[in-house]
């Protein structure tokens, strides 16, 4: 059934409440029946790990098939075993303070976790098996159920998704949805009890605005341009071997990739050639041919990335192609860019404006670290951030005075892989995070509950007031 056809906008909504009324009628799902779906995801990866990277190769063009195997697949299967892990610890209520006298006289406090019901999950191209099973560890912890509407990017991993998903789950527990934009656009109208949702920052403020019209709480995790600083005491051999990898992993198509180094303006020289000796030391053989490096996502985003460094060296800045073996890149089957340094960039390049979610990264140089602050605070806050160098009051500067979902210090990107952190970005960056206990966290509804005393005390409380009463009020009123 064609994507934009009225009787899909149906069969999601339909869907929906086939699966809200089962969360109504089966109530909050037992440990055991939380930890069998999130084995049942563990078990969908680990049965269709080959069929899983052989079509994200496919859809790429070329993607690494080593690099797939770590990063959506083994990845993701430790988030689903760190939340089986944890989950009934994750599930016991909170214990709160409760105020005086009532809690001497038998009153108490707690928090008690309670699933949201429908999560929506709108998974992007660029990790698609990872951006949808790493929510769905948080998910299924927190008792819900999930309708996942994966990207139309990546054409064969999305069938893949769907119908290995629909095989290992009931309609009422996981549905997947394929199509293009007009289903995505239908997807973000539906009345989910949470929509999670990972992609551009552009995009996201259209799917942001149809969740409002039925007050749908939001995950958003989107990305922005995270800056690299190189202190003066950074060793520059390691911080340019470990950013250069963040940066070709994946082809650089990562939303926490570093998207500009800032360097110390007689340190350029030393990252430069450090950087070219990290690529070559990656890539010995070579790029053009070479299994472990992946080729841009399609057509329109080579274009797009060719038309920022076209626009960078229209306006001055000089471009630095890594290319190790020097080979021709003007005939290839897919298509991949060799990583590509521009330096000298100026604010007015697009390189330098747009999040660049491929292999080019800027280098723009400073005098003093406060000057390096000075220009990420100025920009909107970035969904990472990584500091290398070896001086602590310097790495203590750039942490309390720079604001970012998240900080790598001495590498890049390393945070988000430590599942008892929370991973999310801040403002245009995204909101909310998941992630272990903080997934766990996102998608439970905190419900406070008291339970009252027995103690006629309370009688103090109602009408008619009593110097009694007004003694205890007034004793609260004070500076």
């Amino acid at each position: 059934m064609p994507y934009n056809d009225k009787p899909l906008d149906a069969e999601m909504q339909a869907t929906l409440e086939t699966q809200r009324t089962a969360q109504i009628k089966n109530g909050p799902p037992s440990p055991d029946v939380r930890l069998d779906r999130l084995q049942r995801a563990v078990d969908v990866l680990v049965g269709n790990k080959d069929r899983f990277i052989d079509a994200m190769a496919e859809d790429f063009g070329h993607r690494s098939k080593d690099a797939s195997a770590m990063t959506d697949i083994a990845i993701s299967i430790g988030g689903l075993k760190f939340a089986a892990k944890n989950l009934r610890k994750w599930m016991r209520a909170e214990r709160r303070a409760t105020e005086f006298p009532l809690g001497l006289l038998g009153g108490s406090s707690r928090v008690e976790f309670q699933p949201k019901g429908v999560v929506g999950v709108i998974s992007p191209w660029n990790f698609p098996v990872n951006l949808t099973f790493a929510p769905l560890a948080g998910i299924f912890a927190a008792g819900n159920r999930a309708m996942i509407k994966p990207s139309e990017f990546t054409e064969a991993t999305s069938d893949l998704l769907k119908s290995s998903l629909e095989a290992a789950f009931d309609e009422d527990e996981v549905a997947v949805f394929t199509g293009g934009p007009e289903l995505g656009a239908a997807f973000t109208q539906l009345p989910f009890d949470h929509l999670v949702f990972t992609g551009a920052t552009s995009i996201a403020r259209h799917v942001m605005r149809a969740a409002a019209e039925n007050l749908v709480p939001l995950t958003l995790e989107l990305g922005g341009k995270s800056p690299a600083i190189l202190g003066r005491s950074a060793d520059m051999e390691k911080a340019a071997s470990r950013l250069m990898a963040g940066k070709t992993l994946n082809a650089g198509q990562i939303c926490l990739a570093p998207d500009y180094v800032l360097a110390p303006e007689d340190k350029v020289d030393a990252f430069v050639s450090a950087a070219k000796d990290a690529v070559g030391a990656m890539y010995p053989s070579g790029l053009k041919e070479n299994g472990d490096y992946t080729s841009v996502v399609n057509a329109r985003h080579y274009e797009r990335l060719q038309g920022y460094l076209e626009d960078a060296r229209a306006k001055g800045a000089d471009i630095l192609e890594i290319n190790p073996t020097n080979e021709s890149f003007d005939q290839q089957p897919h298509h991949k860019i060799p990583p590509t340094l521009v330096l000298n960039p100026t604010d007015d390049m697009t390189v330098m404006q747009d999040e660049i979610f491929g292999p080019i990264l800027p280098v723009k140089s400073y005098q003093q670290a406060d000057d390096a602050i000075d220009y990420i605070n100025a920009r909107a806050r970035p969904l990472g951030l990584y500091y290398f160098g070896s001086d602590k009051a310097e790495e203590e500067r750039v942490l309390n005075r720079t604001t970012s979902g998240g900080v790598t210090v001495n590498d890049v990107m390393f945070h988000s892989g430590q599942e008892d952190l929370p991973f999310g970005g801040v403002g245009p960056s995204g909101m909310g995070a998941y992630h272990g206990r903080d997934g766990f966290m996102e998608f439970s509804h905190k419900k406070a509950v008291y339970r009252q005393t027995g103690s006629e005390i309370l009688k103090m409380l109602r009408p008619p007031y009593t110097d009694a009463f007004r003694k205890q009020i007034n004793g609260r009123i004070k500076p």
